[in-house]
């Protein structure tokens, strides 16, 4: 076989494992969502199984990549994300960046839902992230601190710190989200609001 094919296969599976971790999704997870056994995604994550068609398709789709990204194809030249969603929990996660490395652009949607308050699961992992509401009002738990940011609201946290986010009533809410799982911060410049 091609040096060069060998090489590009061998990188998959550590491509694989650093896609499922930023998304902070475990295999059990990622076993639901694709239909592949967990044993597979394993070796496919640590080189033990080569990847073929049939595992790579969905796995591009669960982690709203594309084909040519998790074999890391040479670019087109094509500026546009193709913006794929990902639902889980009954969110949509919209990435809006294409590299696997550095600051995470997403946009989630959150549905109208039927029952006011959804169970606070604070939880914790490495990074930094921002975030800046769209619309409707979302629900932030930080350590200590519960809050309700609104249209052009944001806040930024270490992710160090238990946290929860969701709809703050039933209505839908969208927001942007920026993750960077090094503690990469994002900087914004903002005027403050005219009282």
């Amino acid at each position: 076989m091609d040096e060069h094919l060998d090489e590009t296969l061998g990188a998959v599976g550590p491509r694989l494992r650093r896609l499922r971790q930023e998304r902070d999704i475990t295999l059990t997870e990622l076993s639901e969502a694709t239909g592949i056994s967990i044993s597979t995604l394993s070796r496919l994550e640590s080189g033990a199984r080569r990847p073929t068609l049939e595992l790579l398709l969905p796995l591009a789709r669960a982690h709203g990549v594309t084909l040519d990204e998790l074999v890391d194809a040479p670019p087109t030249g094509d500026p546009r994300v193709n913006l794929r969603p990902i639902k889980r929990n009954g969110r949509t996660m919209l990435p809006l960046t294409r590299r696997s490395g550095g600051i995470q652009a997403y946009k989630f949607v959150v549905p109208a839902r039927k029952r006011a308050t959804p169970r606070v699961e604070l939880k914790t992992h490495e990074g930094y992230e921002w975030l800046y509401v769209l619309d409707g009002h979302l629900r932030l738990v930080l350590g200590e601190r519960d809050l309700v940011l609104g249209p052009g609201e944001a806040a930024e946290f270490d992710t160090r710190v238990p946290h929860w986010f969701d709809a703050a009533d039933t209505g839908a809410v969208e927001f942007l989200s920026l993750f960077g799982r090094q503690g990469e911060r994002a900087h914004l410049r903002a005027r403050p609001r005219s009282g």
